[in-house]
């Protein structure tokens, strides 16, 4: 290798090893329509196999925020990458497409092969949960950049969806349920107020938040992915809107998948809110009302569905194994969100 590079700071073996060690990891997602292996300069998917007449691409990129902070802050590097993977699949999966590929960015400071090899399975392990292959990425050793230990991990996307199924929202109308599908906690929004209330609180992250988890446990669980369950209720019930409750929670993203005229009217007694939310409310001395500005509150996912399929609709998520309520419906109005039972 290169000991000019070396000195400069690239480790160009530790590289290599990287690469072996997470190659096992990345070969588990797979798919057929996947030409060639990793190495290429190029990663290949072969659209034609999927059999679509009129095929959509959708693409989208997003990182998981200051939540990366606290894994490197804890040496916990395994289940970062499902949340990466689930901030992008999730994204475009509102649209109706379903995920076909993937690719990673990790830029760090010094190349550990173990630590990325962590990272790219739990990359992998969201990959595979959503049958999206892991078809490439890039591993950037930047010590000038990051501080020791650091690194940042972004992913992007691509899906594809028939251009007759594609949802917009543009279709919805008054009168409508809107289903919410269970969230598995903070997921990756927040988190900057999440650590500051964390450090004001003076805990200890391996202390017992509750029976099943310390707490470190509660703050770092991975965001869920919701394709498998999404795509089975598309397969059978017309969806006419979807969104992913991220950062700004329900207020910025439930109008998001609205036409004009159309206020989504949310009745936030319907549902739980996850124990967590209720240290951090209490933590930061937080109003109700901005915590619904601010995180899920324990709803992840919004479908739009006509009344009559709420029933289906509930029982095929259930089948599915996640819980989902009928927590609002669609009305004629001005006001882009309300909230009743805050």
């Amino acid at each position: 290798m290169s000991k000019a590079y070396q000195q400069a700071g690239v480790d160009i073996n530790a590289g290599y090893e990287a690469v072996e060690r997470m190659t096992s990891h990345v070969q588990r997602t797979m798919r057929k329509e996947v030409l060639g292996g990793l190495g290429g300069f190029g990663a290949t998917f072969d659209l034609s196999q999927l059999n679509m007449k009129a095929p959509l691409l959708v693409s989208g990129t997003d990182g998981v925020g200051t939540k990366l902070k606290l894994a490197i802050d804890n040496d916990k590097h395994d289940t970062i990458g499902i949340d990466v993977v689930a901030m992008c699949v999730n994204d475009i999966l509102t649209t109706g497409a379903e995920p076909l590929y993937f690719l990673d960015y990790i830029a760090t400071n010094k190349v550990v092969p173990e630590v990325i090899e962590q990272i790219v399975k739990g990359v992998s392990d969201g990959c595979e949960e959503t049958n999206t292959a892991l078809i490439g990425g890039e591993t950037a050793e930047m010590g000038e950049m990051y501080h020791e230990g650091e690194y940042d991990l972004a992913g992007f996307a691509v899906g594809a969806v028939e251009k007759d199924d594609y949802i917009d929202g543009s279709s919805v109308e008054p009168g409508q349920a809107i289903i919410g599908l269970e969230s598995s906690g903070i997921h990756s929004n927040g988190y900057s107020l999440v650590r500051k209330l964390i450090q004001q609180s003076g805990i200890k992250l391996s202390e017992p938040f509750n029976q099943e988890q310390t707490f470190l446990d509660a703050f770092l669980k991975p965001t869920r992915l919701y394709v498998k369950p999404v795509l089975a209720v598309k397969s059978s019930i017309k969806i006419y809107a979807m969104t992913h409750i991220t950062g700004g929670g329900f207020y910025e993203n439930i109008p998001r998948a609205l036409p004009e005229g159309i206020t989504a009217k949310i009745d936030v007694t319907q549902f739980p809110t996850p124990a967590i939310f209720d240290w951090l409310q209490e933590q930061g001395n937080i109003s109700t009302d901005e915590m619904y500005n601010i995180f899920n509150m324990g709803i992840g996912f919004t479908l739009v569905v006509d009344k009559n399929q709420v029933e289906s609709t509930l029982e095929i998520l259930k089948g599915q194994n996640i819980k989902a309520y009928k927590i609002g419906e669609t009305v004629k109005g001005n006001e882009p969100i309300q909230l009743t039972g805050v």
